[in-house]
């Protein structure tokens, strides 16, 4: 068994020497795409998004809002407390989505001994973890201090290009100059967007256990111990970013579970607010620029393949040593490469194909109308719309953001583009949501995989079987 030494799991770019801080070309494309967040106290509808993102995640926090989420209250708490770590270099945390058969194998062969060693499933779902992190990590990291107080890290000013974002529009702190806690108050951030346990006027704190089963406490994911969250901007959630990344590499392994892995990165999302760490625009700004980041990678998109990236995750084929720099230069071969992997572990450690193991699951993801229920209350949060002439939702995935089917014909190769962008554009959530501004990024925040992935699955059957499609 290959053990890995890793440092810095919680955060990639601390891994990374100190140009990860600054904005990378694909770091200023998501910050665009962001950019609407900036904005929101310049108008009616954008304030009362923001008031109705503090009551929403305070109702989630506490309880009161009876979301449908796949565990019972307490017991969910429990699992956010296990989701406040990160196993970035393997996705072990979030491998349960795969099924009680095929979960219980990758995690017992690619798992976390402590916070610094772990192993992996094999090379090249490896290499793709290792990359596809640092990809969109960086640019969820770049979020942080740029919304903050226009910074890389709190002091170091952002280049000129970034600046312009702001200067078209839009200020800092959003979030503490809403809720009456702005950078450096007492009890706030020091730099800016304060979190949630230090804006809402109550929280519930528990006890339970870590990641590890030791005992443990949701303020000590808060406060420290385990991890300060005191001074660490909100928006966008860096945590959502990762459950996110990690949970569709699992969904295009493992197509046949490509929903539960949808409801999965929805979940670990979720928890985030459950715990107190983060608001639901942190979470549905987390997932956005993760999906798009990842549906560029998908497409070979050339300015985000053929990176030299360092990454704890990255494992040196020859020596097994981590820190390693990679380079995928063809992004989708890596995808079939894996695959390929994870097909012949499947055979191997259930002695069936993938999708007969895919089946056999008894745990909180087995429940389709639950999983469907629970989708639909983190879609958007109920946050009100913000761009009144999106609100219609009318868009064409295609003509706005033509990279987002491969999101679906990477797990689903039966189906064209053109097919999975039809059906993404036909399950889009609805728009006129904060970051829905027409841009592509608006597209990427509306993106419902779990109806999408339900529809790819049964269209690329019916061509498999040469069958007509039922609409």
């Amino acid at each position: 068994m290959r053990h890995i030494t890793a440092t810095g799991l919680a955060v990639l770019c601390l891994a990374a020497p100190s140009p990860c801080l600054a904005q990378s070309s694909l770091n200023l494309h998501a910050l665009q795409g962001l950019a609407p967040f900036a904005r929101l106290l310049d108008t009616p509808e954008g304030k009362a998004a923001l008031d109705a993102n503090l009551k929403v995640t305070g109702d989630i926090q506490s309880g009161a809002a009876r979301q449908p989420t796949l565990l019972p209250l307490a017991e969910q708490r429990l699992q956010a407390l296990k989701d406040c770590f990160i196993t970035d270099g393997n996705a072990a945390q979030l491998a349960d989505g795969l099924g009680t058969r095929i979960g219980d194998a990758y995690q017992a062969k690619a798992r976390y001994a402590d916070h610094k060693t772990f192993t992996s499933l094999a090379p090249a779902v490896a290499r793709l973890i290792g990359y596809t992190n640092t990809i969109t990590k960086s640019d969820s990291n770049a979020g942080k201090y740029f919304f903050a107080n226009g910074t890389t890290d709190g002091k170091k000013p952002v280049s000129e290009q970034a600046t312009a974002l702001l200067a078209k529009g839009g200020t800092v702190d959003v979030l503490g100059k809403a809720y009456g806690r702005p950078a450096g108050s007492p009890g706030s951030d020091a730099y800016g967007d304060p979190r949630p346990f230090q804006t809402l006027p109550a929280l519930a704190a528990y006890r339970g256990e870590d990641y590890f089963g030791r005992p443990s406490h949701s303020l000590d994911w808060l406060r420290g111990p385990s991890q300060d969250l005191v001074n660490s901007p909100s928006f966008p959630s860096g945590h959502t970013t990762y459950g996110t990344t990690e949970s569709m590499i699992l969904a295009i392994l493992v197509p046949a579970r490509y929903q539960q892995m949808v409801v999965r990165a929805a979940e670990y999302g979720n928890d985030r607010i459950v715990v107190g760490a983060h608001y639901a625009v942190d979470v549905i700004g987390g997932r956005a620029t993760s999906l798009h980041a990842l549906a560029h990678l998908l497409a070979n998109d050339p300015a985000y393949v053929g990176q030299i990236r360092v990454n704890p995750a990255v494992i040196d084929p020859d020596t097994a040593d981590t820190g390693k720099t990679v380079s995928l230069s063809d992004y989708p071969a890596v995808v079939r490469e894996a695959r390929a992997e994870i097909d012949a572990f499947v055979r191997e450690t259930c002695g069936a194909d993938v999708a007969a193991c895919a089946a056999q699951d008894t745990s909180r993801f087995k429940d389709a109308a639950a999983n469907a229920a629970f989708i639909a209350s983190t879609l958007t949060y109920g946050l009100p719309v913000v761009h009144q002439d999106r609100a219609d939702g009318h868009d064409d995935v295609a003509a706005t953001a033509p990279e987002a089917g491969h999101l679906i014909t990477a797990a689903f190769p039966d189906l064209t583009l053109a097919e999975a962008n039809r059906i993404l554009t036909e399950t889009l959530a609805p728009g006129g949501g904060f970051l829905d501004n027409g841009s592509e990024f608006g597209i990427y925040s509306r993106l419902d995989l779990y109806e999408a992935g339900g529809r790819a699955a049964k269209l690329a059957q019916a061509k498999r079987d040469g069958a007509a499609p039922s609409r």
